[in-house]
Parts: C-alpha cells; sequence; structure tokens
C-alpha cells in the first residue's frame, strides 16, 4: 500500500463533466431547433426574389399584369404563402421595371413566444 504525501501536488483531471456535457446538448438543441423553424421562411424569401426577378425580366407593360404575373407563378411555386401580387410596389426606373416587396414573418417557437423576421427586397 501506497501513502500519497499531502503536500504533493495533485494531477489534474481532465475532461467534460456530465452538467458541462448536457448544458451543450441543450444549447445545439435549441439553435437546431431554431434553424429548423427558421429555414422555411428562408427558402420561401428567396423563391418570392426569384420570381420577382423573373416578372421584372418580362417588362410587363402595367402595374396589373405585373401582379397578376406574379400570382400565376405563385400558383406554380406552392411554397410563396407570405405575400400576393397586390403587396408588390411596382414602379419604372430608367425605362425599367423595378418591383418591390417588405413583409413580416412570425415564427412561431413555444406557446406565446415568436421570432419575427422582416424581409424585403427589390428586383434589379
Amino acid at each position: 500500500m501506497t501513502l500519497r504525501n499531502p503536500g504533493a501536488p495533485r494531477a489534474q483531471q481532465r475532461g467534460v463533466t456530465l452538467f458541462g456535457l448536457l448544458f451543450w446538448a441543450i444549447v445545439l438543441g435549441f439553435v437546431g431547433y431554431l434553424l429548423v423553424r427558421i429555414l422555411p421562411t428562408i427558402n420561401e424569401y428567396t423563391t418570392i426574389q426569384r420570381t420577382v426577378e423573373k416578372v421584372a425580366a418580362a417588362q410587363p407593360p402595367t402595374v396589373a399584369e405585373a401582379r397578376a404575373a406574379f400570382d400565376r407563378q405563385k400558383e406554380v411555386e406552392y411554397s410563396i404563402s407570405a405575400i400576393s401580387g397586390r403587396d408588390l410596389q411596382v414602379t419604372k426606373e430608367d425605362e425599367k421595371v423595378v418591383i418591390s416587396y417588405a413583409y413580416n414573418k412570425e415564427v412561431p417557437i413555444w406557446g406565446p413566444v415568436y421570432i419575427l423576421l422582416k424581409y424585403e427586397g427589390r428586383s434589379k
């Protein structure tokens, strides 16, 4: 049997405690949950942006035709639900049709807790 010298320094322990492991698992799980809830809204935004670019590239002669073209494309793109053709701002700049839009998206997290995402964009 060996006796330790009470005055000798102890070897330092290394590693992760169970509490630390659980803490980081909860943090990563929550971030993953937020990503799963937010990524569909980002996909919808990119789909809206592509659709607006497509409509603006066709150079519709009137505001009503630009909005109708967006609504027709919206019927094809099933992922657009946040806005419709009447939410678009259609203007002309340097003889080119410019379409802009802005909308808010509320993402429910848990109970009364929501994340508010504000999206806006315009055609080039």
